[in-house]
């Protein structure tokens, strides 16, 4: 009964860091807080992403961590998962040569705060549709190669596959949501866009 409880209270946890998460992010509290704030909204984007490291670290930490092993790989299959894993790296870097990295963590915005050519009419990014890249076979390229990343483990426990199992529906909902403000963004160009390529899974690689 133990293990049902540290469990539940984890995804407690974890469910009140993706609300808050995702409140932040919500386009109509954004534009709320860029009115009170005016041009100091530039700090926005970089605030908003040490929170969440922040406020992630802080429920990884303050959570039960129930002592269960799920399963544990031997030589040679904990080095191929290994390998994997690196692959999954390499992913996740062809994912973000495509992205401008210093707008993604809110760096560019808060130069041009200080250059004085920052408007708060670009909300707390400059960003354009990337269709590019990796882009071109996932319209989540980073979510599916996280997800593959945290996934790819020789030796898995209970209180890390709860953790994990979250942060794949977090991102899943999350990128419905998400697509919700690029199609409010970009209209008809990202709707062709998402008619064309998958949300997570690039299956179309190999199935065309």
């Amino acid at each position: 009964m133990s293990y049902v409880n540290d469990v539940a209270i984890i995804i407690f946890l974890f469910v009140l860091f993706a609300v808050s998460h995702s409140i932040l992010a919500n386009p109509k509290i954004k534009n709320k807080i860029a009115i009170r704030v005016g041009n100091n909204f530039a700090f926005y984007r970089a605030f908003y992403n040490l929170t969440a490291l922040m406020s992630l670290v802080f429920i990884y930490e303050i959570s039960p961590a129930p002592d269960l092993t799920i399963y544990d790989l031997k030589f040679p299959y904990d080095i191929i998962i290994y390998f994997l894993q690196v692959l999954s790296v390499v992913g996740i870097f062809w994912s973000f040569k495509v992205i401008d990295g210093s707008e993604f963590f809110g760096i560019s915005q808060i130069k041009r705060y200080l250059n004085g050519t920052y408007s708060t009419k670009e909300s707390d990014d400059n960003s354009e549709l990337v269709i590019k890249g990796a882009f071109k076979y996932s319209r989540h390229p980073l979510y599916f190669f996280i997800i593959l990343f945290l996934g790819l483990r020789p030796t898995m426990d209970l209180f890390y596959l709860t953790f994990y199992l979250c942060f794949v529906s977090y991102f899943v909902i999350g990128s419905y949501f998400e697509e919700k403000n690029l199609i409010a963004k970009f209209g008809n160009e990202y709707l062709e866009y998402q008619s064309r390529v998958p949300r997570l899974i690039p299956y179309k690689i190999f199935f065309k």
